[in-house]
């Protein structure tokens, strides 16, 4: 994947589709073997009855580990969407997905409901998980919808991706070129399965796959009609990035737990929302010090002193080119809405969404864009049914969002940006409101 650019993709991936297609027009199972994804080396198709997670968990056709601890017990599980579901890898060299037992990365997964709307929705992975994650968050709403769905585990998983890259930065820009591949690939499966192409194609994703999104609608926006960034990471040359943020958190932490003001306060200058306290210690313990190890050893590997010890901006210009790489501009091309929780603990808002937003208005782009911030959301909702007083989901939020897209493509202009603050903790995990 090292050598692999957009524009080898696109010209690949173009070629291959007049090759492939089918006028047929079904959308039963009959022939799926003759589906072919454009670049894959690997394909394998199973006609199911039920393309949700109600479906696939009993099944085998999904792994649950992937997508463990990302969504509240609540969320709502829809069932009976029957289709086509086809599993398989493209090329690649590095081995860090097990999933099937293949040992091979840049793994896939689309799925092809009967009952399809025309519509084409491609998500990568959050985190440093693999192609299933967002099966739960996303998959089984917009399956349930009528949308055929395609996911990547972008090419590399795991505390070591930082491994998948010839140099500092390579394995994340990998993440973008194999979500442009995939939306390729998709497109065209969708072509020979139903006999025309998506009316419309939409970018989603969760974290690292929100930051996917925001790639995708600024470097390839023709390929989609628009995208939903549920709190998507951040990276910027300059920062901020996680590597700006982190280490003052793992630094003052400490002191902090110890009853230090100063670190308290040292930790909200640093972004980290007053209210969310109840969250750091949980975050320190499992996300902090990882994060920034994993992230600062895939753009610095050449640093050797203490992950609370480290200052980006006086790191050597390399490092900055490295970001520099995957960084993102708010030059985006198409509509996108971006939600986030204002107590997120991992991707402070104060140091993400927000400066994304801005950044998207400092482009001239801000009438493409709206941006929904939830107070009580912290990011991905794992905690919020040991919180259920504290915390609010955000899955309802983002298939409000969704619903909002769709009606945005349709004519129907969302509500404008806000911050939303009421709730009803009685129907909190199955529904929400993009008005205050």
């Amino acid at each position: 994947m090292r050598r692999l650019t957009p524009v080898v993709l696109a010209a690949t991936l173009a070629l291959a589709l007049p090759v492939t297609a089918s006028a047929s027009g079904q959308v039963h199972c009959g022939h799926i073997d003759r589906l072919t994804v454009p670049g894959a080396q690997r394909a394998e198709h199973a006609c199911l009855d039920d393309l949700t997670t109600t479906g696939t968990v009993a099944g085998g056709h999904t792994v649950q580990a992937d997508w463990t601890g990302l969504t509240s017990a609540g969320l709502p599980v829809p069932s009976g969407v029957p289709g086509v579901q086809v599993d398989g890898y493209f090329p690649d060299t590095s081995t860090t997905n097990n999933n099937h037992g293949w040992a091979h990365d840049a793994q896939f997964v689309i799925r092809m409901p009967d009952h399809w709307n025309g519509g084409l929705v491609v998500t990568g992975s959050p985190g440093n998980r693999a192609q299933y994650a967002n099966d739960r968050a996303i998959g089984d709403q917009v399956l349930a919808d009528g949308f055929a769905f395609a996911a990547t585990d972008k090419g590399n998983v795991g505390t070591k991706f930082y491994d998948d890259g010839s140099a500092p930065g390579d394995s994340v820009a990998e993440w973008n070129l194999r979500v442009t591949q995939l939306t390729l690939a998709a497109k065209a499966v969708v072509w020979q399965r139903y006999g025309r192409l998506p009316s419309r194609t939409i970018a989603a994703g969760l974290s690292n796959g929100g930051y996917l999104v925001r790639w995708q609608l600024e470097n390839v926006p023709w390929l989609y009609d628009g995208g939903v960034d549920w709190e998507g990471t951040l990276f910027t040359e300059q920062g901020p990035n996680l590597m700006t943020f982190l280490p003052p958190a793992i630094k003052n932490y400490p002191a902090y737990a110890a009853g230090d003001e100063n670190a308290h306060q040292a930790l909200l200058d640093d972004g980290f929302a007053p209210g969310s306290e109840f969250l750091w210690p949980f975050h320190n313990q499992v996300y902090w010090t990882l994060t920034q190890q994993i992230y600062r050893a895939e753009f610095d590997p050449g640093y050797t002193g203490s992950e609370a010890d480290y200052d980006y901006a006086s790191r050597p210009a390399a490092v900055h080119r490295a970001v520099g790489k995957v960084s993102l501009t708010g030059r985006i091309d198409k509509p996108l809405i971006t939600i986030h929780g204002t107590l997120d603990s991992l991707l402070p808002i104060a140091q993400d969404s927000d400066v994304y937003d801005r950044m998207i208005t400092d482009a001239g782009r801000g009438a493409l864009h709206r941006y929904y911030r939830f107070a009580g959301g912290n990011h991905v909702d794992g905690l919020v049914d040991a919180y259920p007083d504290r915390l609010r989901p955000l899955a309802p939020c983002f298939r409000s969002a969704f619903s909002a897209l769709t009606g945005w493509l349709g004519g129907t202009q969302p509500p404008p940006s806000s911050t939303i603050t009421a709730v009803d903790k009685l129907t909190q995990s199955t529904s929400c409101s993009l008005v205050d």
